[in-house]
């Protein structure tokens, strides 16, 4: 990893996954890709929104991303897979309280 960058990205075992992030932060090298590529925000948006990193700290996300494109599409795919699976597992309790809304009313008469 290059000098600058290093200085911004950092990975270290048992945070966030060990997968890398802004340096000093729980912000991940994907979620600042997913924001920038998949939600349409430009760095300064991000930074707007997140104004506990720098604009060096995304753009330096940025290119770690396309130094380790592969990769960090993986641990992206990896992460969606694992929140479908999750979402299949565990029954949403809004839906629950929903379904049981609108569910016919029985009256037991005996």
């Amino acid at each position: 990893m290059s000098n600058v960058i290093s200085q911004h990205i950092e990975i270290t075992p048992g945070i966030c996954g060990g997968k890398p992030r802004i340096a000093g932060h729980r912000i991940r090298v994907d979620d600042i890709v997913i924001w920038h590529e998949r939600m349409g925000l430009s760095p300064d948006e991000i930074v707007s929104q997140y104004p506990t990193i720098t604009l060096a700290d995304v753009y330096a996300a940025l290119a770690y991303y396309h130094d380790h494109f592969e990769e960090i599409r993986q641990q992206i795919r990896e992460d969606e897979e694992f929140a479908r699976s999750m979402q299949e597992k565990t029954p949403s309790l809004v839906q629950q309280k929903l379904r049981q809304q609108n569910a016919p009313k029985k009256f037991g008469f005996s």
